[in-house]
């Protein structure tokens, strides 16, 4: 792991779960699962070529709440190989699709897609 990289967090309410749909759905890695004493997951992790997302438990202690669906101000974009085979394997595995294949005038053919906590998504192509 390199010590100069950027690491997003995002907040699962079940992180096994969205774990689970983020590699069925949107084909990434699974990662590590980190358990506390009791056994519930507070802590796992996805890969997509050389990142790495980590995924935290709902602790409103720590100012993680849950994401509020359909009004997020955040989202990630992932570069894939091909948007349009990437689209039809989300689809197919049940992703919450918000948008079809498109060119896009900033260089780059995406679609949007939500995963069920409500986490925005762009996946994409660049055209180049």
């Amino acid at each position: 792991m390199s010590l100069e990289q950027i690491i997003p967090v995002l907040t699962y309410r079940d992180i096994a779960a969205a774990q689970d749909f983020l590699v069925k759905a949107f084909g990434f890695r699974a990662g590590r699962i980190d358990r506390d004493g009791n056994g519930t997951v507070v802590h796992a992790e996805v890969h997509h070529g050389g990142g790495v997302l980590w995924m935290h438990r709902v602790a409103p202690d720590q100012g993680m709440h849950a994401a509020a669906k359909d009004t997020e101000s955040t989202g990630l974009v992932v570069h894939v190989a091909d948007v349009d085979r990437h689209f039809a394997h989300a689809k197919a595995a049940g992703a919450i699709l918000m948008s079809e294949p498109r060119d896009q005038p900033y260089g780059q053919r995406e679609y949007g897609a939500r995963d069920p906590d409500g986490h925005q998504w762009w996946f994409a192509t660049p055209k180049s």
